[in-house]
C-alpha cells in the first residue's frame, strides 16, 4: 500500500499529464508494491481535483468489461472510472485529435439513470427499473500513462483511459429491445474496422453497471438519478489519426459519428 503523499504526488502527476499531453512513465515500473486499492485512491483523488477545478460529474465509465476488450490489454478484471460534463460529445462533432494522447475509438451502450443505483445486492433487475434510456455511444480513450506494459492499476488510475464520449443514435427504454442483441459495425474511413454485440459485455451490458453499483458501495458512493453510465466496449479498441472520420451503425438504434480534426 502507498502512503497518502505518493497517491497525492500520482495524482497531481496526472493531473498535469492531462493538461500538458505528455504521458508519465508507468506507475507499476515506478511502484511496483502498488495495489488496485491505491490506483481507485488515486483516481478518487484526481477526481476531486477536477471537481474543486470545476467539472461536473455526470456519470460513469464501465472499462474491460468484454472478452475482446481483456484479451486486448491482457487485463482480466472490469474497472470503472468518472466522466465529467465536459467529456460528453454529440454525434457528428469534430473532435480535436491533439486534445488526447494516443486515441481509440470503442463502440458501447450507455444506460442514463431516472432513479438512484446503490448497493450491496444490486441486481441487473434493480438496474433495469432504474434506467430511463439506452442510447448508442462511442468511447474515446486517451493515456495519461504510457502504455506499454500498462497493467489493470496503471488503468485504475488513469480514469480508467476514459477521455470522452460520443452519443447518438435513436435512445431506447431498456424494454423495447433486447439488449444482448444490439449489435454495431464500426467504420474508420468508410472501411469495415470492427463488428460486435453487445451480449459481449458480461452477456448482458446491464450486467456491467450492477457490477460498478456493487463495487463503489462499500466506499459510501451510489449511482444518481440522471447520470448516464458508459457499460462497456463490445468490440476492440480502434487507433485514429488525425483527418479520420469514425461512423459507427447500431441497425434500428441509428448511427454515431465523429471525426478526428
Amino acid at each position: 500500500m502507498l502512503d497518502p503523499k505518493t497517491i497525492e504526488t500520482i495524482a497531481d502527476e496526472l493531473l498535469e499529464a492531462g493538461r500538458s499531453r505528455t504521458p508519465v512513465p508507468r506507475l507499476t515500473a515506478r511502484y511496483p508494491e502498488m495495489t488496485v486499492e491505491d490506483s481507485y485512491a488515486v483516481q478518487q483523488l484526481w477526481r476531486r481535483r477536477n471537481e474543486e477545478a470545476g467539472r461536473k460529474l455526470v456519470g460513469r465509465k464501465i472499462g474491460l468489461t468484454s472478452k475482446a476488450m481483456q484479451d486486448a490489454t491482457g487485463i482480466t478484471e472490469p474497472d470503472y472510472g468518472a466522466i465529467f460534463d465536459d467529456m460528453v460529445l454529440d454525434t457528428g462533432c469534430s473532435v480535436p485529435w491533439d486534445q488526447y494522447t494516443h486515441p481509440r475509438v470503442e463502440v458501447e451502450l450507455a444506460f442514463v439513470l431516472k432513479k438512484d443505483l446503490s448497493g450491496p445486492g444490486c441486481t441487473i433487475f434493480d438496474v433495469l427499473n432504474a434506467t430511463d434510456y439506452v442510447v448508442p455511444a462511442l468511447e474515446i480513450l486517451d493515456s495519461r500513462i504510457e502504455m506499454e506494459g500498462r497493467t489493470i492499476v496503471d488503468t485504475i488510475s488513469d480514469n480508467a483511459a476514459m477521455g470522452a464520449m460520443v452519443v447518438g443514435g435513436r435512445p431506447v427504454r431498456p424494454d423495447a429491445v433486447d439488449l444482448r442483441w444490439v449489435s454495431a459495425i464500426l467504420y474508420k474511413n468508410q472501411a469495415v474496422e470492427e463488428t460486435g454485440v453487445a451480449a459481449g459485455v458480461l452477456d448482458h451490458p446491464a450486467n456491467g453497471v450492477h457490477w460498478l453499483v456493487n463495487k463503489i458501495a462499500p466506499h459510501g458512493d451510489g449511482l444518481k438519478a440522471g447520470e448516464i453510465i458508459l457499460a462497456g466496449s463490445f468490440t476492440r479498441p480502434m487507433w485514429v489519426y488525425k483527418g479520420d472520420t469514425v461512423h459507427a451503425d447500431y441497425g434500428p438504434l441509428g448511427v454515431v459519428t465523429c471525426r478526428f480534426e
